[in-house]
Order: C-alpha cells, then sequence, then structure tokens
C-alpha cells in the first residue's frame, strides 16, 4: 500500500479540509520531511482562504509546492518546519525549513530544505519565510545609519520588518498601528510604538504594511520631503485610493513596491533565495521573535481554526500548527 500523508486543502472559498494524499517514495537527491510545526501566513493565508486572489495573479500567487489552483480546491502555505526522515546523509535526522503548505509529510528536492540553525527552535524557525519578506524590504529600502524610520502596521510582516531595523545602527524606528495592544508586541521587538495620530513624522522612509488605504495615506503624511514609502502590503482584489494630490509632487515623495517572490535588484548578483532564507533563519536565533507567535493549534482544528483567523475572531500575528509524531502509514 502507498504511505498516505494528511494535508489541509481550501475545498473552495471559505471552506477548507484535510485530506489524505498519496506519498511517494523519495528518489535520488529527495528527502521525506515529517512535519513538526507550521505557520499561518495571516494576511496572504486568509486572503487565499476568502477566494480574494485576482484572476491576473493567478500565476504571481502561486505558492512553490501549491497543489490544485485558485479559488479552490487548493492546497495552499510556506511555513513549514520538520525533520527529515529519509534523505541524503548530511540532511538525515536534520531539522529543516521549507516553504511547503500545510501537511504531515511531504516529499521535496533536497535543495529545497534548508536546515534551521542549533540556535533556533523548530517552534520558532516557522517565522522564516516572513522575516525573509522583511530582509527582501530592507534590501529594498536600504537604510542608511541615522535614518528616521516608520513602519506602519504591527502584523507579522510589519513587526518582522520593525524586529530586524531595530538592530540597525543609530535608527529612530517607530512601529505604528491603530491597535494599542500591538504596543505590547512593540516593547518585546524592542522598537517604540506610536498610535498613526501619534506617530513621529520627518520620516526618511516609511515601510508600509497595514494593507489599508488610511494606513498607506498616513505612511505618505509622514514622509520628510523626498523620502520613500516601501509598499509591502498585499491588498488582493480590494481596490485602494492613494493620495497623490495636494503637496505629493512638490513634496517629491516615492511610493515603491516589494515583494519577496524576487531578490531585490540591490542583491539579485550575488545573492540567491537560499542565501536570503540562510539569512533570515540566522536572524531568527534572537528570541525576540517569539512575540511574532500568538496563537497555536492542532493541525486536525486547521479546518476551523481558519475561518476564525479569517473573521478576526482569532486574533493573531503568527498562528503555528502543530503536528503529531504519528508516522506516515505504509
Amino acid at each position: 500500500m502507498s504511505r498516505v500523508a494528511r494535508a489541509f486543502w481550501v475545498d473552495s472559498p471559505g471552506r477548507g479540509e484535510i485530506r489524505e494524499v498519496a506519498l511517494p517514495r523519495p528518489g535520488e537527491d529527495e528527502v521525506l520531511v515529517r512535519a513538526v510545526c507550521s505557520g499561518v501566513s495571516r494576511g496572504t493565508e486568509c486572503l487565499v482562504f476568502r477566494g480574494g486572489v485576482p484572476e491576473s495573479q493567478y500565476g504571481v500567487m502561486r505558492a512553490p509546492f501549491q497543489d490544485g489552483a485558485f479559488p479552490g480546491p487548493v492546497k495552499y502555505g510556506y511555513l513549514s518546519v520538520g525533520v527529515v526522515e529519509e534523505g541524503p546523509a548530511a540532511l538525515l535526522g536534520r531539522t529543516v525549513f521549507c516553504l511547503y503548505p500545510h501537511q504531515s509529510h511531504y516529499v521535496v528536492p533536497a535543495s529545497a530544505v534548508v536546515p534551521v540553525p542549533d540556535a533556533v527552535p523548530a517552534a520558532r524557525a516557522v517565522l522564516a519565510g516572513t522575516v525573509e519578506t522583511a530582509v527582501n524590504a530592507l534590501w529594498d529600502a536600504a537604510p542608511l545609519v541615522g535614518d528616521r524610520i516608520a513602519v506602519v502596521g504591527a502584523g507579522m510582516v510589519g513587526c518582522s520588518v520593525a524586529a530586524v531595523l531595530a538592530r540597525y545602527p543609530a535608527v529612530r524606528v517607530q512601529l505604528v498601528d491603530a491597535d494599542p495592544v500591538r504596543a505590547r508586541t512593540a516593547e518585546a521587538l524592542g522598537v517604540a510604538f506610536a498610535l498613526p495620530e501619534d506617530a513621529l513624522g520627518d520620516c526618511d522612509l516609511v515601510v508600509h504594511a497595514s494593507a489599508t488605504g488610511a494606513g498607506l495615506a498616513r505612511s505618505l503624511e509622514l514622509l520628510a520631503p523626498e523620502g520613500t514609502v516601501i509598499e509591502l502590503s498585499w491588498y488582493g482584489d480590494r481596490p485602494v485610493s492613494v493620495p497623490l494630490g495636494e503637496a505629493f509632487h512638490s513634496r517629491r515623495l516615492v511610493v515603491r513596491s516589494s515583494q519577496v517572490g524576487a531578490v531585490s535588484p540591490a542583491r539579485r548578483a550575488r545573492r540567491t533565495f537560499a542565501d536570503r532564507l540562510a539569512l533570515a533563519l540566522d536572524l531568527l536565533a534572537d528570541p525576540a521573535f517569539d512575540a511574532l507567535i500568538t496563537g497555536e493549534s492542532a493541525f486536525e482544528d486547521l479546518p476551523q481554526v481558519l475561518p476564525r483567523l479569517t473573521t478576526g475572531e482569532l486574533p493573531a500575528l503568527c498562528h503555528r500548527i502543530r503536528y503529531g509524531d504519528a508516522a506516515a502509514r505504509e
């Protein structure tokens, strides 16, 4: 009998289920990974769950090991940490990170997994994909020593950006969010916090990650003349108004997108995707990142958990999914 794994699928917008999937035996230069935990990337995965990916972006939004197609049925996700149970000797028994959906076991090329450093707990390593997004954004932004910077939107991505910026020398960093509860997260990350109306202006750089039109408008207001907004938000199928009137042109402001699907042009000639991910994992040696894990559920409960994350009934930054120890069935 073929081995069987269990995987979470978005059956149709707003409805998920766990399915059994055939698990092939690994070939040469492949690994069999037993999942230990995975992370729900709340913004993107909830957008996928509700069917909010625009048809024009179906190709761009494909996850590396996605099965199915938008709007569903689709197996989607990209924050998986597990242990290599079969494969090359150098990886056997190693804890690894992989851009794989929520699934109990999976077979992938050995090149698709990155060993988790010994200093990084597996439970924290689920943040690697999000911290990788932050690394790419800061390669795009190229902040300088002494810059005045705001990060607008204290979600999973915004908090990751702020956490990395907190380690830059002599910069003024504020994490800005409409939810005062996020002040505790900012404190844990070692950055200042402000509500939008209280945020410090005259910024050289603003990183926007709130996925709201109001957040983008406030980001522009916080800039100094000739300052830049790095736009990290993904709005999906929602139209957004951008205030480009009044002093936008006379102040020579810039709005620039950043997206993790390609290595930043600033480093593309010298860094690979694997290099970028390895850097993100090294950064996760800092226990301050634990503040971004705000909930945990069993894999079996994911069909009930994701609707609650999507509606906001279950508030979260990164929601961690844990897997049982049962091996794949022969």
